[in-house]
């Protein structure tokens, strides 16, 4: 055992002086391909950290902390009705940031803990699928009308594959329910509006501070309205966001006031939304750090940590591999990444029904960390990637990677996780198809 350890020490100790002595730093394309994965990230990091990803650490974590096991029977346990059960399931991806493979400690719970098969599966695919800030990235960097489509793809996946699944497994699945209609009550710690204000004030912080720009020349309208204001509105969902601290958490006032003065000097001193925003999650997370009334408050900004740590990592991996396999393409810049673009054209260009699987084949066994297939997509549509085999893979990939399966197969095995990622890539494929013909 330990000369195996010892082998494979000197077979990565080997590899690594070979990459680095055949470095091939005189050729112009691998040079141009490290700019380009440079230039990314900086464009990233300044970008989309801030705004997006802290608040939507925060918002992964109330989840994570303050929905309690009884909420997620009610919604999609053996007593909830299948419509409600499905609706909620296949939306609720919006509020979560969890890649394909965070997303299953919560799959695994619901399921073992009484969620049927059908809303378990929509919630497992629409987690990943339409996580609210994926949503907003895809948007804006990609176009609104790819946004759109991603957001009502996979919601409509969600509850078809869903369905499907339970359609063909019925007889399992009467059998579940059977045994969970006596499942007691959980009373919860405290009323369901008041988490639901704490949770929608977060989510419409996040949503108003990444509004989008209108196209150049748009003057006017309700669009433009609101990104003109849009640091007005997200200071009112703030102000709501100091009443549930005080009010619903029962953080201690004079700490909250404090933490909202410092972050009212910020603003006023220096006149940056990025700084505001930094100085207040500070403040944020001091507050609820030190609070001692309720342990829960101290949980909520662990629990998002433990977000970041899992999701930080490998989000700046996946920006810089995608920046130097295929390039930075944002605003006027675009630099070319070390794939030439015509293979990616030949692989995936136009509307083919190839091309569309290729697509949904690749994304569903490529590992995707959170938000990284946007930055990945816009690389790709550079280079010659059709708009149906792109969709084909927003709607295949985040939701699916070769881990995911491996996990899914352990918790229900092995047809079922055929069936699920048969249903995936068909879906995937046939919605390319149509939406490529659209646009």
């Amino acid at each position: 055992m330990e000369n195996k350890k010892e082998v494979k020490i000197l077979l990565w100790m080997a590899i690594l002086f070979l990459i680095a002595y055949y470095l091939p730093l005189g050729a112009e394309r691998f040079n141009t391909a490290i700019f380009a994965a440079l230039d990314l990230t900086k464009w990233y990091a300044r970008e989309h950290v801030i705004l997006c990803l802290l608040p939507a650490f925060f918002i992964a974590g109330v989840i994570a902390v303050f929905v309690s096991q009884g909420a997620v029977m009610k919604y999609f346990g053996a007593k909830a009705k299948k419509w409600v059960a499905y609706s909620v399931a296949s939306v609720s991806g919006t509020i979560l940031a969890v890649c394909s493979c965070t997303i299953l400690p919560l799959f695994s719970s619901i399921h073992k803990r009484g969620a049927g098969l059908g809303p378990a599966l929509a919630f497992l695919y629409s987690g990943p699928a339409i996580n609210i800030l994926a949503i907003i990235l895809t948007a804006r960097i990609l176009g609104i009308e790819m946004g759109i489509a991603r957001f009502i793809g996979a919601a409509v996946f969600a509850i078809v594959i869903g369905s499907t699944m339970s359609l063909f497994y019925r007889k399992e699945e009467k059998a579940k329910k059977e045994e969970q209609l006596n499942f007691p009550e959980t009373p919860e710690k405290r009323p369901m509006w008041q988490t639901a204000f704490h949770f929608f004030t977060l989510v419409a912080i996040l949503v108003f501070a990444n509004w989008g720009k209108p196209a150049d020349g748009v003057t006017e309208g309700a669009w433009y309205w609101i990104w003109a204001n849009k640091w007005w509105i997200s200071s009112g969902f703030g102000a709501m966001l100091i009443f549930s601290l005080i009010y619903i958490l029962k953080i201690n006032w004079a700490h909250v006031l404090m933490a909202t003065a410092a972050t009212a000097v910020a603003a006023l001193l220096t006149g940056s939304p990025m700084l505001t925003v930094v100085v207040a999650i500070a403040g944020l997370s001091l507050v609820t750090l030190t609070d001692k009334k309720d342990p829960d408050n101290k949980e909520w900004t662990l629990s998002s940590w433990d977000f970041v740590k899992q999701i930080m990592p490998l989000l700046a991996i996946g920006v810089l591999v995608a920046g130097f396999l295929l390039g930075s393409t944002h605003g006027d810049t675009n630099i070319p990444g070390i794939i030439p673009e015509h293979w990616i054209a030949n692989l995936v260009g136009g509307n083919s029904v190839f091309a569309n699987f290729f697509a949904s084949i690749v994304g569903a066994f490529m590992y995707f960390a959170t938000l990284t297939e946007v930055p990945i997509l816009q690389g790709l549509l550079a280079a010659g990637m059709g708009k149906g085999p792109a969709l084909a893979l927003l709607l295949a990939g985040p939701s699916l990677s070769l881990p995911n399966m491996l996990v899914i197969r352990g918790v229900m095995g092995t047809q079922k996780t055929l069936v699920y990622v048969g249903l995936v890539v068909i879906m995937a494929t046939a919605s390319g198809i149509i939406y490529g013909s659209l646009f």
